[in-house]
């Protein structure tokens, strides 16, 4: 077996040579002297770890490892494991192929982290963002084993906001705030309160905490509106049509989560199957209001028994105060499909586009909280966020202490403002998984990869992979095990994710693998040469093309697709809400 990267690091730094006392004038701050030292020793550190580059590329080591981090996508922090895959034929027993991570040039597999946040890795939430835009756009216009048809169903996309709990800096119609001020769009005080000292705190952070039971008790409202308009019955609505959503969770900048929702009407049975005459776009427009208003949730440490005699008047306003609703502003738009011609204010583009926009963004990137737990609340001494985060993270914390908050779990999710629901959720007839889409990803780069170096069959082909240390096929193997699948496959029947580049029957194929966990993020050898990549890449001149732009609007930055989403963001603009 040839030499692996050895990484070694010395237990000592040499320190640098001290000029003598009499040549020293310390004229310089404390802070600059001691930013100037951080400097140079950033400098030692980074050229120690070219020194050891240049090492690695004069033994021959450095381009396996080089091909290896590449298919990493410039992920911010991968997962390292150790362990082994063998592929069986359960027929004759013949070993089929066979990998070990240690014949990899870094001696682990290295895997995306595959994180959604944009702020933890942008570069796997770059792909996830593709991945939403295509899941939303097949459930509108069919693909992705979703049949064309569904683009003739009645579509609307919904917009349910949160209520207000104090005046807030914002941008009105008339241009002028509350303040007196006209705040820009990038203005730090949008969504901030006027006056903190009076601003319901605890009222927002439990409102985000009852967010996820109020959209289920919605759709519970919406399919009851459905059949009421229809004049059915709820348990005959089944056999007439069925009810299909794809939403995902915003947060405004005053901290509040709001939902963006696709819902769609289908036939009783499937996607396939035509909705009913009377199941129309104006129909379902007026069930998403009606229900949208009717939807009430109690909270749940305030709940009376049966027995019960009425609440004082001092009790009753503290139950409803605990009584949660949505906002007063409620958007409903219809999508334009192929049966509608009107002027129809958004396209399914529009929507696909604006929806996978913010899949990948959480109150972080919006209020500027944190993207992480806090096992302490003195931890966010060591954070710089906004005082209206700091002051929600507070009060989601103190408010856990309370008997009747217990089972909200209040401090674990205090960093996300109380909200411990999921982002993203969709009933199971809408469109396709993101599991289905990263297997046909994996798949397309297994193919290109054969294409490109066709794999040898037989003994042969396990002497080519341990002489080039890299698995059968010459091709690093984090580049196909995107889906992740086929490292807890196990002793599993039928599972032939072959990465190693053999190809058996999936009937007879028997995958054995054991695969442990190593740790996350690269070593520093390795970081620093994924640093050079990536600026080898963005320095790299790329080829002039045209973007897809729209006739109607300009391109909206950070979007996944050349699609304007100003339509949309004009229905309710972040921290409008008084």
């Amino acid at each position: 077996m040839p030499a692996q990267l050895q990484l070694s690091y010395p237990a000592t730094v040499p320190a640098p040579s001290r000029p003598s006392s009499a040549f020293t004038t310390p004229t310089c701050p404390a802070h600059v002297t001691a930013s100037a030292a951080a400097g140079r020793s950033a400098l030692e550190r980074r050229a120690r770890l070219t020194a050891k580059l240049a090492k690695l590329a004069a033994t021959g080591q450095l381009a396996p490892l080089a091909r290896q981090i590449s298919t990493l996508g410039g992920c911010a922090h991968p997962i390292r494991l150790t362990g082994h895959r063998t592929h069986l034929d359960t027929a004759t027993g013949e070993i089929l192929g066979h990998f070990d991570s240690g014949r990899l040039p870094a001696g682990e597999l290295l895997v995306r982290c595959g994180n959604r946040r944009a702020t933890r890795c942008p570069a796997c939430s770059t792909v996830y963002r593709y991945d939403t835009y295509q899941l939303i756009a097949a459930g509108l216009r069919g693909g992705k084993t979703v049949p064309t048809s569904v683009a003739t169903h009645p579509r609307v996309f919904v917009t349910l906001t949160a209520p207000g709990f104090g005046p807030v800096h914002n941008q009105p119609d008339t241009g002028r705030c509350h303040c007196g001020q006209i705040h820009s769009d990038d203005d730090p005080l949008l969504g901030t309160p006027l006056d903190p000292k009076r601003y319901d705190y605890a009222g927002a952070v439990l409102w985000n905490a009852h967010a996820p039971a109020l959209w289920a008790r919605f759709t519970t409202h919406l399919r009851r509106e459905i059949a009421k308009a229809a004049g059915l019955t709820q348990s005959a609505l089944r056999h007439h049509a069925t009810l299909s959503y794809a939403k995902v969770a915003e947060y405004q900048k005053r901290g509040q989560v709001h939902f963006h929702a696709v819902i769609r009407l289908d036939g009783p049975t499937s996607p396939a199957s035509q909705p009913p005459a009377w199941a129309t776009t104006q129909l379902l427009d007026h069930a998403v209001r009606a229900a949208a208003t009717r939807t009430r949730v109690l909270h749940e440490g305030q709940s009376r028994q049966s027995g019960e005699a009425a609440p004082r008047s001092q009790d009753a306003d503290r139950e409803r105060l605990l009584m949660f609703r949505f906002g007063r502003q409620i958007d409903v738009r219809p999508i334009r499909g192929t049966d509608f011609t009107g002027d129809a204010p958004v396209t399914d583009r529009h929507v696909a586009a604006y929806i996978a926009k913010y899949a990948t963004k959480g109150a972080e990137t919006t209020t500027g909280t944190l993207d992480r737990r806090l096992r302490l609340l003195a931890e966010l001494a060591t954070h710089d966020i906004t005082d209206h985060a700091r002051r929600m993270i507070h009060t989601a914390w103190h408010l856990a202490t309370n008997r009747q908050h217990a089972h909200l779990r209040l401090r674990q999710w205090a960093h996300m403002l109380g909200f411990r629901g999921h982002f993203s959720t969709r009933t199971r007839h809408y469109s396709t998984t993101l599991t289905h889409l990263r297997a046909e990803r994996t798949t397309w780069r297994t193919r290109q990869a054969d294409a490109a170096a066709p794999a040898p069959v037989g003994p042969r082909a396990e002497q080519t992979a341990v002489g080039s240390n890299l698995p059968t096929g010459g091709q690093p193997v984090a580049d196909r095990l995107d889906d992740r699948s086929d490292l807890t496959a196990g002793h599993r029947a039928g599972h032939c994710a072959d990465t190693a580049g053999q190809r058996g029957n999936a009937d007879t194929t028997l995958v054995i693998s054991h695969w442990q966990y190593a740790g996350t993020g690269l070593l520093p050898e390795l970081a620093h040469l994924a640093d050079l990549l990536a600026s080898t890449r963005q320095t790299r001149p790329e080829q002039p093309t045209r973007p897809r732009r729209s006739k109607r609007s300009g391109h909206s930055a950070g979007h996944p697709v050349g699609h304007p989403t100003d339509r949309l963001t004009s229905a309710v603009r972040p921290g409008a809400v008084a």
